[in-house]
């Protein structure tokens, strides 16, 4: 039955209940019995989402002094964490919240109803206002009695900020309590905030979300000081507490809880697509007139903004050793089992990172600057060895990779990348001993040769990584110039090349990758050499390929002969690092989300030569033109298509064993021929010319079988004057694109949704922005 909104009695039920838990409330009120009124009395769900926001407004407004406030602030929060879902399954009820609500203007006379808010924004605005309500979620600095209690609206948030870092030098004293509260009002921001799951993926970027435009906006005057408190919260947490071994099993940690969905919060409210806003338009000149101010207002979103404006130096340490002493946690190993407590947040933070380094330039050369940037670099690189065989997280191979990559376009990185590797983090690669370039090189050969085959699409942007930190290698070890070598063995094998319309891209890029070393690092280089002249002949196969269209049928052929994508036989592996587990498949019956597919690398970066002094300068494309390597038009480089079989003939034809099976593409001779003459061999093959005879005349005449000879004698030889002249050095820059944008937004939503299980506030709701599958 319809109940009246005035019958106080029967809703006051709903919240006056004194000790439950979110928990309570979600088992409660289950889910069919939602659905069961939104359908057949929507009159009384509508009364309860108004009452219960009204509730929080008035809470907001009294500042909840007693305890049976508090208890009803918190009990309206959870009953709108738990209804809040399924308001948003259902487009006739999406509008609903952003609507008036009759008779609810601010001065409750009738001529009020004109600039009544809509029932969003009041709860926006009364959840901001109780974030920073004191004795409820903030210390309260007053030491007097309840009836001097401070007024909530005279209170000035910025000195209530959560915790010191960003802007704020003073770190309140932990109050359990205050962050179980915090947690909660946070928890419903979230799931206001989730609208955007119940929406389609769209490449449209307009469609911003409503609630996070509004909540970042200048309407919130909490929104600074709320901005530095959930900074300022995520990277100041130190989960191994005072290092007291098994420390965590003994105290709940309350910290946790609010760190995570404190990072939850951030990055759903810096989801906004950097590629949009005023970024250079086609013909190079920034979008917007002479006319407009000099400097270019700031995005409207405030926390983007805020974001983008940190400068100071101990700011960006204070977040760069936060982000790190994190990301590294779960690699950190003691020698009692499960005495440090590992976070689960990770995914979180990476995606943090990557809006900091996105929209935040300073903060990116920041982390370039010194080789703090190696603390992100190995524990990415060890999640990036850890997932390759876990199709379940493919997302986190891709953002991992995503940051490599756009951190490789800047010089610093490589050059730090020649810093000796010697912690020993457990990983399940070969034993070596050398630089965390070797490092990066050993663990892309493990994703490339042993990960699962749905990260083919990873494979250009790992190699374009390797090409654009490779003209500052000074030194690889032998087990990493072994490992390019046997990834060029097996991309340049005639099936691999000719069964995909791109496979031949991959081997343009190591062959840059050799060109590059050996013309700007040949001094230390020496392991580099001896392993090319010891591969010689895969260079003379290349350059001899056959084009006619038997020997490409014969070549296609092979394929049928070696199953394996790529063979791992003649790749020595040797032992792996004590300690390591070898990198496990999902579990089966484990959730994961769909994503969308990712731009292929030439949408995903742009070409920028070096020159002489080092600056860069981005080389525009002549659309019409191919670039050098003949890429193939944008739409066969799209990443992994949708999840589904409907793709199926694509996604056979990205895969590393693809014949022209499904019918779609098959080589010919003249496409052979158009790749084949700009293959970059010279030179390699003048090298090979100089250093071979030497090299042979030197075993022949010392009997030598011994390579520590050879290497002495390649170590103190020169190819000056004998080489081509060094071709510029190109660099491929990540550059921001709605793409991109759209990726992480359905990679994002997709964490947060598998992460919020206890109480899973999305679970079984019909969402849109992804599909939820079963392994």
């Amino acid at each position: 039955q319809p109940v009246e909104a005035t019958d106080d009695a029967f809703w006051d039920q709903f919240w006056a209940d004194t000790a439950t838990s979110v928990q309570d409330v979600f088992a409660l009120v289950p889910a069919a019995e939602i659905r069961a009124v939104r359908e057949e009395s929507p009159s009384n769900l509508a009364t309860l989402c108004y009452k219960a926001v009204e509730k929080l407004v008035q809470g907001a407004e009294s500042g909840c002094h007693t305890e049976k406030e508090r208890q009803i602030v918190l009990n309206c929060c959870r009953l709108l964490t738990r209804i809040l879902p399924y308001i948003f399954e259902d487009p006739d009820w999406r509008g609903f919240f952003w609507s008036t609500v009759p008779g609810a203007g601010r001065g409750g006379g009738d001529e009020d109803d004109e600039n009544a808010r809509p029932l969003a924004e009041s709860l926006l605005l009364a959840v901001t206002d109780l974030l920073f309500c004191p004795d409820f979620t903030v210390q309260s600095h007053r030491r007097s009695t309840v009836d001097t209690a401070e007024d909530i609206h005279s209170i000035d948030s910025c000195e209530y900020i959560w915790e010191a870092g960003v802007g704020f030098a003073h770190s309140p004293q932990p109050n359990y309590i205050h962050d179980l509260n915090r947690t909660e009002l946070l928890k419903l921001l979230l799931t206001c905030f989730s609208e955007a799951m119940y929406l389609p993926p769209s490449s449209d970027s307009s469609n911003t979300n409503p609630w996070v435009q509004f909540f970042c906006s200048t309407e919130n005057r909490h929104a600074l000081p709320l901005f530095t408190s959930l900074l300022n919260v995520v990277c100041a947490y130190d989960p191994v507490g005072y290092g007291i071994p098994y420390n965590h099993l003994l105290f709940s940690d309350y910290r946790e809880p609010l760190v995570e969905e404190a990072a939850q919060v951030l990055i759903v409210t810096l989801d906004y697509d950097s590629s949009t806003s005023s970024s250079p338009t086609v013909d190079g000149t920034t979008t917007g007139t002479a006319m407009d101010d000099v400097d270019p207002p700031g995005p409207d979103n405030l926390f983007v903004n805020y974001l983008s404006r940190i400068h100071r130096e101990e700011d960006f340490q204070f977040i760069l050793k936060g982000v790190a002493r994190l990301l590294s946690n779960p690699l950190v190993q003691t020698y009692l089992p499960n005495s440090a407590k590992k976070i689960q947040f990770h995914q979180e933070l990476l995606v943090l990172f990557w809006k900091l380094c996105d929209f935040n330039k300073k903060f990116l050369f920041f982390v370039l600057k010194s080789s703090d940037v190696l603390d992100i670099l190995v524990p990415i690189l060890y999640f990036l060895n850890d997932a390759r065989a876990d199709q379940s997280r493919v997302g986190l191979m891709h953002i991992g990779v995503f940051i490599l990559l756009l951190l490789s376009g800047e010089r610093n990185f490589g050059v730090r990348l020649n810093k000796p590797y010697s912690v020993r983090v457990p990983m399940d690669i070969p034993v070596f001993t050398g630089t965390h370039a070797d490092l990066l090189i050993i663990v892309f050969h493990k994703i490339i040769t042993s990960g699962h085959q749905r990260l083919q699409p990873l494979f250009d942007c790992l190699l374009t990584i390797i090409v654009n930190v490779s003209p500052y290698l000074k030194s690889l070890s032998m087990v990493a110039a072994n490992k390019l070598l046997h990834l060029l063995e097996a991309f340049s094998t005639t099936w691999f090349l000719f069964s995909a319309v791109q496979n031949h891209h991959l081997v343009f890029f190591l062959l840059e990758v050799f060109n590059n070393i050996i013309q700007y690092q040949f001094d230390g280089n020496s392991n580099l050499v001896y392993a090319v002249i010891r591969k010689r002949n895969v260079f003379h196969q290349l350059a001899n390929l056959p084009t006619d269209s038997q020997a490409i049928q014969k070549g296609l052929q092979r394929k049928k002969k070696s199953p394996e994508p790529i063979s791992r036989t003649n790749s020595q592996d040797g032992v792996s690092m004590e300690g390591s587990h070898p990198a496990a498949p999902a579990e089966p019956g484990t959730l994961k989300t769909s994503l969308v597919a990712t731009p292929g690398i030439d949408k995903l970066t742009e070409k920028s030569q070096v020159s002489e002094d080092g600056t860069m300068r981005s080389l525009e494309p002549e659309a019409s033109q191919l670039s050098p390597e003949g890429n193939p038009p944008a739409a066969l480089s799209d990443g992994e298509p949708w999840s589904g079989e409907a793709s199926h003939s694509r996604r056979d034809r990205r895969r590393l064993s693809s014949a022209s099976s499904s019918g779609q593409w098959t080589p010919t001779p003249d496409w052979v021929m158009s790749w084949k003459s700009k293959l970059p061999l010279q030179t390699i093959m003048r090298l090979l010319q100089v250093l071979v005879p030497q090299v042979e005349k030197i075993c022949i005449d010392k009997g030598l079988t011994d390579e520590s000879e050879i290497l002495k004698f390649l170590q103190h030889g020169t190819l000056v004057g004998l080489l081509p002249v060094p071709h510029p050095i190109l660099i491929r820059k990540y550059q921001a694109n709605s793409g991109t944008a759209m990726w992480f937004r359905t990679y994002m939503w997709g964490v947060i949704y598998l992460r919020n299980v206890d109480p899973p506030i999305w679970y079984d709701t019909d969402v849109k922005l992804f599909e939820i599958q079963r392994v």
